[in-house]
């Protein structure tokens, strides 16, 4: 099996195995029950799984980028001893 191979079968195996879990744990939250087989016919159709997945990295890249953004907010000040000052002198070169 290819490295391109592997890769794929194990992130098709993710996505399917936190399916399963969220989709049976949403239908015992509205009081009935699904099959792991059913699970996967449902996430099979339509495209669904892919779907899924694609919402997942994107509300994942979303929280990663919030979460950077509060850290950067966050870092202290540092104030500067003896801070230098510079002239920066921009020519423009010959035609």
């Amino acid at each position: 099996m290819t490295k391109d191979k592997k890769n794929k079968f194990w992130r098709e195996k993710i996505t399917v195995e936190i399916s399963l879990v969220h989709v049976q744990s949403i239908a015992r939250e509205m009081r009935t029950t699904i099959s792991g087989a059913e699970v996967g016919e449902f996430l099979n159709q339509s495209s669904v799984a892919q779907r899924l997945w694609i919402h997942m990295m994107q509300a994942g890249e979303r929280y990663i980028k919030s979460s950077l953004e509060r850290r950067v907010m966050d870092l202290p000040q540092q104030a500067r001893v003896n801070p230098e000052v510079r002239m920066i002198q921009w020519r423009q070169p010959p035609l």
